[in-house]
């Protein structure tokens, strides 16, 4: 069944880290100086997004080498991703954000930990001291100077390290920021080899209709009074003054098949029984019914989780589209339906949110936004890092170890993450972790509901 998971006991916060070089790097061809389309989605992604990325020691690779060419990698790919190398502006004529590509460099920093890999200790369990493996203050720049893309590289006495990214979300989402890495992989191993993908940098091709034609409700999205691109404090994001504790629970791979068998219903064909469904139905139920207030079963709960529109466009977006084309769905129920209602029936809520989402309504959320500014709207949102594959770009040192977000605990945000892969049962990364950040009462009902349901 289910379980809570536990960090080893060696988990160490204070990782020793020395920041020995930072630097601009530069494409390494002449770009073209212009101003990159921002589409409704990406105007208001306006933050920042920081991966980790761990690598064991590889005699043939020391840090030393692996730096020189990830920095020459970077250069290379800085020329088909040259607005990686400009900076966020708003162009005040229209009121929306741009990107100005204008070669001004992203930033690289070289850094070393005093620790070992296996001194550092659990690398799934999210460390507070993680933060340290990607810079949070570049003094080389001007302070209104924001770089869109970071990478530091941080070895390890071991001779593994990190690598640690830091990408404004404006420039990718979760597919198109896989197919960046698997692009820079490619360019580390040199000898002119060609990209692994080439990127589709059209965001055009998101662009509203003209006129623009809002034909649905979307409840899902929550009007701002606020310009576009300046700082939003939507609902799905708000971080409340409360005290928080997190804890990871883990469905294995028998769970998910247990849950999947629960969710099969005959008067339901179309419903998609997929691990993602049968995951955020159950961690949908636990959540709500968890929540600390008076005539709970009343409320009605809404559930928040991304869509990837690309294979969903008429015509289909290519898939090397480098912009952000997911957009949010959800499912909506009261407290007393979730409680009483089938597992199954909950799992076709979540399925008829996502085949909601066609090209009819993509294309509606997408105008809605020449008319509004919003954000995501709804109780929580499920935040899905579980099948990106970044730990499956094999780069010329192999593959990385591990693979995963530096987090901040929020209560409205659930993250699912993928196990580690051990290297020794190939089931071992087959079932996934769910990171929940609750109030202290709120945390003891949710794991309370999550071992009883799976025993139900």
């Amino acid at each position: 069944m289910g379980t809570l998971y536990q960090p080893h006991e060696s988990t160490i916060q204070e990782l020793k880290v020395t920041i020995q070089d930072t630097s601009l790097v530069f494409p390494s061809e002449e770009t073209q100086k212009k101003p990159m389309f921002l589409s409704n989605i990406d105007q208001v992604l306006n933050f920042d997004v920081q991966t980790l990325h761990f690598f064991p020691a590889n005699s043939e690779f020391p840090p030393e080498i692996v730096k020189e060419k990830l920095r020459n990698a970077l250069s290379k790919v800085l020329v088909p991703y040259d607005f990686l190398a400009g900076r966020l502006k708003m162009n005040h004529q229209i009121g929306r954000l741009e990107i100005d590509c204008n070669a001004e460099g992203a930033v690289f920093v070289v850094a070393s930990s005093e620790l070992t890999l296996k001194e550092i200790g659990d690398l799934v369990y999210p460390n507070p001291g993680f933060r340290q493996l990607i810079t949070q203050s570049i003094d080389l720049l001007e302070k209104d100077d924001k770089p869109l893309c970071i990478i530091q590289v941080t070895s390890f006495k071991c001779g593994g390290f990190a690598m640690g990214t830091s990408t404004n979300h404006i420039t990718f989402d979760g597919t198109s920021y896989k197919i960046f890495l698997q692009n820079l992989a490619s360019q580390a191993f040199g000898d002119d080899k060609p990209l692994a993908i080439v990127p589709c940098n059209d965001r055009s091709l998101l662009a509203a209709r003209s006129p623009p034609r809002v034909d649905f409700p979307h409840p899902e999205l929550l009007k701002l009074e606020v310009p576009i691109g300046e700082e939003l404090n939507p609902t799905v994001f708000e971080t409340l003054e409360e005290e928080l504790v997190f804890k990871i629970f883990k469905l294995n791979s028998s769970d998910i098949s247990s849950l999947k068998d629960k969710a099969k219903d005959e008067n339901a064909p179309h419903a998609k029984v997929t691990s993602f469904n049968v995951v955020t139905a159950y961690v949908w139920k636990c959540k709500a019914l968890s929540f600390d207030v008076e005539n709970n079963s009343e409320r009605i709960s809404t559930v928040l989780f991304a869509v990837d529109i690309r294979p969903r466009l008429n015509p289909p977006l290519p898939k090397s589209y480098t912009g952000n084309a997911v957009l949010t769905s959800y499912a909506s129920a009261t407290c007393h339906e979730l409680e009483e209602w089938p597992f199954c029936k909950i799992v076709a809520m979540v399925s008829k949110g996502a085949m909601r989402m066609t090209d009819e309504y993509a294309r509606s959320a997408i105008d809605w936004g020449e008319f509004y500014k919003g954000f995501p709207n709804g109780e929580f949102l499920i935040s899905s890092w579980w099948r990106l594959g970044f730990s499956e770009v094999e780069y010329p040192w192999g593959k990385p170890k591990y693979s995963c977000p530096v987090v901040s605990h929020r209560k409205d945000i659930i993250l699912l993450f993928p196990n580690i892969d051990d290297g020794i049962t190939s089931s071992s990364n087959d079932g996934v972790n769910i990171l929940v950040a609750l109030p202290i009462k709120q945390m003891e009902k949710f794991e309370s509901y999550f071992n009883k349901f799976l025993l139900a």
